[in-house]
């Protein structure tokens, strides 16, 4: 078995180009550790904590949270509610790091996301069939640092998937890769 490479995206903004960080690292090689990956993401559909105002439709679940670490949140149009293990995670989804934190989620592709410290994901639109591996995955970071490991979609359709930051648009061609967008926040001269 040959060693998977990591492709690492800067992303710029305003001309500068944020570096990634180990914590942006940290974050991947704890998700790809940990046993949790390993499990069915549909095999616990049960949540810890109330959702917030989830679809009602079991077919509309994208993914399951399968780590958690530190204060995360999973925003929806009707209100948000603390990630936990075994939550679901739903397409239009927002899901919200806080400081020192990180969250792993596997999506019914098979698609691993982990989320670093301060980041603000969203799922923008996410479909797959499991009989024909046909679908859509659509997220972008907003801010943070986002670490990737594609999944059967990208695999079979690879035009179907694509993560955007602020400034930049990825195409995914199967593979793993890390996104960091840096603060931009930063004031005019």
């Amino acid at each position: 078995m040959h060693a998977r490479s990591i492709t690492r995206v800067p992303t710029v903004a305003r001309g500068l180009v944020a570096a990634t960080s180990v914590s942006a690292c940290c974050a991947f090689c704890t998700f790809i550790a940990s046993n949790a990956l390993a499990a069915d993401p549909n095999a616990n559909a049960a949540s810890t904590t109330a959702p917030a105002s989830a679809p009602a439709v079991a077919a509309d679940v994208a993914g399951v949270v399968k780590t958690v670490k530190g204060t995360v949140r999973i925003e929806r149009p009707a209100g948000s509610a603390a990630a936990s293990i075994g939550s679901d995670v739903y397409s239009h989804d927002r899901v919200v790091t806080g400081p020192e934190s990180s969250v792993g989620i596997t999506l019914r592709d098979t698609t691993q996301l982990s989320a670093g410290a301060n980041t603000t994901l969203e799922l923008e639109q996410f479909a797959f069939d499991s009989k024909t591996y046909d679908g859509v995955l659509h997220a972008s970071v907003k801010h943070g640092s986002l670490a990737v490991i594609s999944g059967k979609l990208a695999k079979a359709n690879p035009d179907s998937v694509r993560f955007s930051t602020p400034t930049t648009t990825l195409g995914v061609r199967g593979t793993q890769f890390i996104i960091e967008v840096g603060d931009q926040r930063e004031t005019a001269p």
